[in-house]
């Protein structure tokens, strides 16, 4: 994105910074950030100094996250009981594209999270996590597998489609004759120099097949490609190969499948090869694009998920999407705390800021009630892209929260007559909202 206004610039990083910190919240803090630099530049107006501006809000703010604390709740879940988990993932979903599907990548998100989450240090490695979108087919064709996908095929049509027990020697190096690091040229000037070259190569590559065979391997994955005549030496001694599988996927085949990266064919040994269960290819839709699916790893921690759309721009969106929700998922695991959506917790705060700069003696207190106006640009936004009258909400939720203390009141998106977040089941993470 190229931005060149310099407050644009750092609402784009502020941004970021949410998504890379917490993967959720990111529209949120955009809007939150444009309602401070618009209270901000009041001020600014009315004469008042930008460090007492920034102190005021820096005061408000804390006062903000210190009330958080006091209008959260607690989500009790464990493996055999995902509800609460799967109503957060919904809330998250709730505005974006895949709300056709809202359930089903819900109940994904939670199972991926699941799968790979260390419950004990209350951890999850998002890197045992690979997202593979595939256009093609329909959203609810999307599915978790318990493996590696790699979208290729195996190098030789007659190659078994499928392979039980499957030793895999994982290979950076490439099936071919060594070559001189430095700039070369070979000249043949007759056939027999063309036939002991050929000679060469032939027994070059199968002393490379013969050293795969010799190791236990029954399955081959390389980093790189290999020409005709070493995919035929590899078919005539039954080992099935992937050819230019990517980086990314063959660090993460090691990791599912307890292999090591061999970088040269004289360090192959048993002791280096990865175990799966099944290597099977399969086509997806009617174009006959073929996948490796890898299961039963040795490491039954690595997952992935496999999203599928109508087109590109379908699958990209979706898998953003459900990155989000898996974020939600995995906050709730790290602190399973939660506030109520529909902007509740910023009209909460908003009013327990407000009622805090009355006792301000100092000029801060105009910046922390410009603070409290901020909050209630996020309630308006609700309310106005629902279709609501936004500063009737507001009056009505915020007349709630300080007449009769309902925190779980919020802006009622849906028109369900209910405006109780606590019972629409419209939950969003603290640490989220912390942040």
């Amino acid at each position: 994105m190229a931005i060149e206004n310099q407050i644009g610039k750092l609402l784009v990083e502020l941004s970021k910074s949410q998504d890379d910190e917490i993967g959720d919240g990111t529209t949120g803090i955009v809007v939150l950030a444009g309602a401070l630099l618009e209270q901000a530049e009041e001020l600014l107006d009315r004469g008042i100094h930008p460090i007492r501006i920034s102190d005021g809000f820096e005061q408000a703010c804390k006062l903000a996250v210190a009330h958080l604390d006091t209008v959260s709740d607690q989500v009790p879940w464990s493996t055999s009981n995902t509800k609460e988990l799967f109503k957060c993932a919904k809330t998250s979903l709730g505005s974006k594209i895949v709300t056709k599907c809202h359930d089903q990548f819900a109940q994904m998100a939670v199972d991926a999270i699941l799968a790979v989450a260390d419950l004990e240090r209350q951890d999850v490695d998002f890197e045992l996590i690979k997202v593979e979108g595939k256009v093609g087919g329909e959203l609810a064709d999307s599915a978790v597998v318990r493996g590696i996908i790699i979208d290729k095929d195996f190098s030789h049509p007659q190659m078994p489609k499928q392979v039980k027990d499957a030793k895999i020697a994982i290979l950076t190096c490439p099936f071919e004759p060594p070559k001189p690091k430095t700039k070369h040229k070979l000249d043949i000037t007759s056939v027999q120099e063309f036939e002991q070259l050929q000679t060469y190569e032939r027994e070059t590559f199968a002393k490379m097949v013969q050293q795969v065979k010799d190791c236990g391997a029954t399955a081959v994955a390389c980093q790189w490609g290999f020409d005709d005549e070493a995919n035929s030496l590899l078919l005539q001694h039954n080992l099935p190969a992937i050819r230019w599988v990517g980086g990314p996927e063959i660090e993460l085949l090691a990791i599912a499948t307890h292999g090591r990266i061999v970088p040269r064919f004289e360090d192959l040994s048993a002791d280096k090869l990865g175990y799966a269960g099944t290597i099977r290819e399969v086509a997806y839709g009617t174009t006959n694009e073929n996948m490796i699916v890898v299961e039963d790893c040795a490491n039954a921690k690595a997952v992935t998920v496999l999203v599928r759309g109508g087109n590109k721009m379908i699958v990209d969106e979706a898998k953003r999407s459900l990155h989000d929700a898996m974020c939600v998922v995995r906050n709730l695991i790290v602190d399973n705390r939660v506030v109520y959506g529909g902007a509740a917790a910023e009209i909460s705060c908003s009013i327990a800021v407000d009622q805090a700069a009355d006792q301000v003696s100092s000029i801060e207190q105009y910046a922390i009630r410009s603070f409290a106006r901020a909050l209630d640009a996020i309630p308006m936004a609700l309310a106005e892209n629902s279709g609501l009258p936004p500063i009737e909400t507001l009056a009505k939720v915020k007349s709630e929260h300080i007449r009769h203390g309902k925190s779980s009141w919020g802006v009622d998106c849906m028109s369900t007559g209910i405006n109780d977040m606590k019972e629409q089941f419209v939950f969003d993470p603290l640490i989220s909202k912390r942040q």
